[in-house]
This record gives C-alpha cells, sequence and structure tokens, in this order.
C-alpha cells in the first residue's frame, strides 16, 4: 500500500481471487490504493511439511484475508473477503453476487487463484530444488483443472453474463499464468491446467471486445510468494532465461495497469515480465 500508483480506478469494482498472499494479495491492496474497490477471494489451504518448500509459504496458504483487508482499510480503502472453493462450480455466481450486494457490479476479474501442486511424470521423488514431486493422478489433474482451468473459465463467462445484462461497456479481465505450450517439467498438471485458462482468455479477448471489454494473462518471473529459496536463487542465476527473480508488488503494478484506462489498447495478449 505505501508504493504510489498513477492509475485511477475510482468507481470500479475488482475480484480479485487467491488474494490472501502473494501476488493476489499485492494486486488487491494496489487495486485498492488506485480507488478501486476489492472483493478479496481466498482458500485456506493446509500443505503436508516439505523439506523442499519453506514453512512460511505453508503458513501464507494456510491464512486467511484479514491481513490483507486490514492493510487495505488502513490506506482508507474499501474491500471485502469471501473464503470461497473455486473447485465448486456454483461459487463464481456467489462470489459476483456478493460483490453487487456490498461494493456492486464487478468490472475488474482477476484470475490468480491456482490449485498447485507439483506433479511429474518422472518416477524420481524430488525436483532440483527439493521439492517432493507427487506422481500424475486423477486427483491431482481435477484440482488443478477445478480452480486454475474451470473456476477461471466460469468466472469469465460470469462476468461477461452479468456485464452484458446491464448494458456495461467497459471491463477488464487478468488472468495469471506460468509454464507454456512447450509443457512445464516437474508442474506438469499446473502448466497444462494454465494452459487452459490462457485459451479461455484468448478467447474472451477476441469475444467480449465489442462490449469494451480487454482480455489479458500476465506471466511472471519467478516470483518470491515465500517458496524461494537459497537453492531456487541458485537455479535462477544458472539459467539465462530466468534472468532473475521479483517480488509480489512488482506483478502487481503490470496487473494494476492492464486494469486502467491506460491499457485499453491492450487486449489478448500473454505479457512475459522479465
Amino acid at each position: 500500500m505505501t508504493v504510489p500508483t498513477p492509475y485511477d480506478l475510482d468507481g470500479h469494482v475488482a475480484l480479485v481471487t487467491g488474494a490472501n498472499h502473494g501476488i493476489g494479495a499485492a494486486t488487491a491492496k494496489l487495486l485498492a490504493a488506485s480507488g478501486a474497490q476489492v472483493l478479496v477471494s481466498y482458500l485456506r489451504l493446509e500443505d503436508e511439511p516439505d523439506p523442499g518448500i519453506p514453512d512460511a509459504y505453508r503458513v501464507h496458504r494456510a491464512s486467511d484475508a484479514n491481513d490483507v483487508l486490514a492493510a487495505i482499510r488502513k490506506a482508507g480503502g474499501q474491500a471485502i473477503a469471501v473464503e470461497a472453493d473455486l473447485s465448486d462450480p456454483g461459487v463464481p455466481a456467489q462470489l459476483f453476487d456478493s460483490a453487487e450486494a456490498e461494493l456492486g457490479p464487478i468490472d475488474i476479474l482477476v484470475n490468480n487463484a491456482t490449485g498447485w501442486l507439483a506433479d511429474t511424470f518422472d518416477p524420481e521423488t524430488a525436483d532440483s530444488v527439493g521439492r517432493r514431486h507427487q506422481s500424475v493422478s486423477a486427483q491431482g489433474i481435477d484440482r488443478q483443472f477445478a480452480v486454475d482451468g474451470r473456476a477461471a473459465a466460469l468466472l469469465i463467462a460470469e462476468f461477461s453474463r452479468r456485464h452484458a445484462a446491464r448494458g456495461a461497456h467497459w471491463g477488464r479481465i487478468i488472468g495469471l499464468t506460468s509454464g507454456g505450450p512447450r509443457g512445464f517439467p516437474g508442474e506438469v498438471s499446473y502448466g497444462a491446467a494454465k494452459a487452459a485458462l490462457v485459451n479461455y482468455t484468448m478467447s474472451a479477448a477476441f469475444e467480449l471486445s465489442r462490449f469494451g471489454i480487454t482480455a489479458n494473462v500476465v506471466y511472471p518471473p519467478v516470483t518470491d510468494t515465500g517458496w524461494v529459496t537459497d537453492e531456487v536463487r541458485q537455479h535462477v542465476q544458472q539459467r539465462s532465461d530466468l534472468i532473475h527473480i521479483v517480488g509480489p508488488e512488482e506483478v502487481a503494478r503490470v496487473i494494476v495497469y492492464l486494469s486502467s484506462d491506460e491499457a485499453r489498447l491492450i487486449t489478448g495478449n500473454v505479457v512475459h515480465l522479465r
């Protein structure tokens, strides 16, 4: 909240999923600092201990959104929080109902939440930085696609339907991705589910442009949301394509820019950050 923003989002209402920590939390705070009212959606997750992942990351994923709301309100912003399991297909409509009841119609949608897990076809039990691997399974695939793929699509559909019904002419959809069309070794279902999110968002960009809606996807670099270890830092240093590690606030600034009037000509893009 201490980072100044040049964007005026007064009068807009944003839904940010997975916003109790990391990029989602930073985005919710910066949107509120820019004048938007924000619905902070989150789900507390209890992860098993993993020797390759700091305990702080597990704590963040298990947290509620009280600290995010407190930071927004302390800075003079307005926000509400709703704990919701996006793997439930009824949740998208419920989130939009909650926003409309307390804040107003949503016109900025940030699909940030993930059902992340590290799964692989490789028989090894740990990756190159020491994180535990799971074998690809039906349960793991379903978990990833239910949140990163299906929920993102249902949220976009709910956004579109309500937007058209009220005759609105301004809207922003931003998704978060990682991996890519060539796969994501070590996190194969995560990469595949994110590819689905990208495809849905690109379709939305073309289908919804006549309603004044832009739709883009942000592909952050390695972002330290609490999971980055010394081993990860060393791995990044050795990879010319990864370049550096950033903080969540740096990614949030790009998302807020894409939410602004200044980005009105930008749609149908996967924005790679380096």
